[in-house]
C-alpha cells in the first residue's frame, strides 16, 4: 500500500516538499481489531507541530518515515471484533497517512453513513466538532442570551463552536478570521451575526462596534495577543475557553499570561483538552448529527483528492491559505 512519510527532519512548519510516498506492506487485521480502507483523512494543525516541535502536545517529533498521525474515516475490510462487521464505517483519531489502517476495538467509534455524509466525521462530527461541542456546551455552558465570540472562526473548531453556540441559545455570535473571503464564509455560510477581519487596519474598532455591550463567552483558538484584546471586551463574570494557541505553535517564545485582566473581570477560565471528552462521542453526535443532516450546522470543506496531495494540503493549512476544513479523500 501507499503511505506518506517525511523525507527528512524539519524544524519549521511542514511544506509539501517535505513529504514523499513510499510503498509498504498492507497490514494484517489484528486480533480483536479491524483492517480499514481509508476513505477520508483529516488534516489538522496539531500534526504540523508534532512533525517538528513535538513538545507542544507532550510528544516527541515524528521521525523520518514514521507514521504521520491523523483522524480518519474508513470502511471495514476485515473484522475480528463483534463491535463492527465488514462493510461498516468507523472513525478513529489515531490513524495515519496511508491507504489502509488497523485498529483495536477500543480505538475507534462506529459511524452512521445515513445520519450524515461520511466526510463530516472527519470534521464537524469528528475531533474538531467534539472540541467545539465540549467547549461550548460542557465548559462555557452557553445558554439563552449569551453573546459569544470566537477567533479562527473560519476553521472547523471555531466555525462549529459558533454554530453550536447559536443552537444552544446565544443571542449574538461574532467571529474573528483572516481575510474577506473567510469572513464572508463565516457570515454567509455559518450564519454568524458578524465576522471581523483581523488583517484589516480597524478590526478592533469593528469588533467593538459589533458587540458594543461586550461578550459573555470568549472561545480562544489563536493566542496571547488576541486573548488580551478579548479580555478587554469580556463582561464581568464572563467565561473563557482556552482551546488553541495557533500563533505560538511554531514560536520559541512562550505565550504570555493574563492574570491581572482575568482577576479584574472575575472571569472563569477553562482549559480545553479534547481527549478528556473522548468517552462522550455518542452524546456529542446524538445532539449534533441531526443539525448537520438538516443543514443547521455545517462546515465548508477544503478537499483534495488522493493521498499524494496530503502534503500540499498540510502546507496550505500551515500558511493559513485554506478555506474550510482540510480533508483528503481517497
Amino acid at each position: 500500500m501507499k503511505q506518506i512519510v517525511l523525507k527528512h527532519s524539519i524544524e519549521s512548519a511542514p511544506k509539501a516538499k517535505d513529504f514523499t510516498a513510499i510503498d509498504v506492506a498492507r497490514p494484517e487485521c489484528p486480533d480483536g481489531g479491524v483492517l480499514v480502507k481509508v476513505k477520508f483523512i483529516s488534516i489538522d494543525p496539531y500534526v504540523g507541530h508534532l512533525l517538528n516541535k513535538g513538545h507542544m502536545h507532550q510528544k516527541p517529533p515524528i521521525p523520518m518515515k514514521g507514521k504521520i498521525p491523523s483522524g480518519i474515516v474508513g470502511e471495514v475490510i476485515e473484522s475480528d471484533t463483534p463491535k463492527v462487521k465488514k462493510g461498516d464505517h468507523i472513525h478513529a483519531t489515531d490513524g495515519w497517512w496511508a491507504e489502509f489502517n488497523t485498529f483495536f476495538d477500543n480505538e475507534f467509534t462506529v459511524v452512521d453513513a445515513k445520519a450524515a455524509p461520511l466526510s463530516t466525521y472527519a470534521g464537524v462530527l469528528g475531533m474538531p466538532g467534539l472540541t467545539a461541542w465540549s467547549g461550548v456546551t460542557q465548559l462555557a455552558r452557553v445558554h439563552d442570551g449569551d453573546v459569544f465570540a470566537v477567533n479562527a472562526a473560519a476553521g472547523p473548531v471555531g466555525g462549529t463552536a459558533g454554530q453550536i453556540a447559536r443552537m444552544r441559545g446565544a443571542k449574538t455570535v461574532i467571529g474573528i478570521a483572516g481575510g474577506p473571503e473567510k469572513c464572508k464564509m463565516v457570515q454567509d455560510v455559518y450564519g454568524f451575526d458578524a465576522c471581523v477581519d483581523y488583517k484589516s487596519k480597524n478590526w478592533k474598532d469593528d469588533y467593538k462596534a459589533a458587540v458594543p455591550d461586550g461578550v459573555s463567552v470568549h472561545y480562544e483558538n489563536v493566542g496571547a495577543d488576541q486573548l488580551a484584546f478579548a479580555m478587554q471586551n469580556l463582561n464581568l463574570y464572563g467565561r473563557v475557553v482556552l482551546c488553541g494557541l495557533a500563533a505560538h505553535y511554531h514560536s520559541s517564545e512562550p505565550a504570555m499570561t493574563l492574570i491581572g485582566p482575568i482577576v479584574g473581570k472575575r472571569a472563569t477560565v477553562h482549559g480545553l483538552v479534547v481527549y478528556d471528552f473522548y468517552p462522550r462521542w455518542e452524546e456529542f453526535r446524538a445532539e449534533v448529527a441531526p443539525w448537520v443532516k438538516s443543514g443547521k450546522v455545517t462546515i465548508t470543506e477544503d478537499r483534495v483528492e488522493g493521498l499524494d496531495n496530503a502534503g500540499a494540503l498540510m502546507e496550505k493549512l500551515m500558511t493559513g491559505k485554506n478555506v474550510g476544513k482540510c480533508i483528503v479523500a481517497l
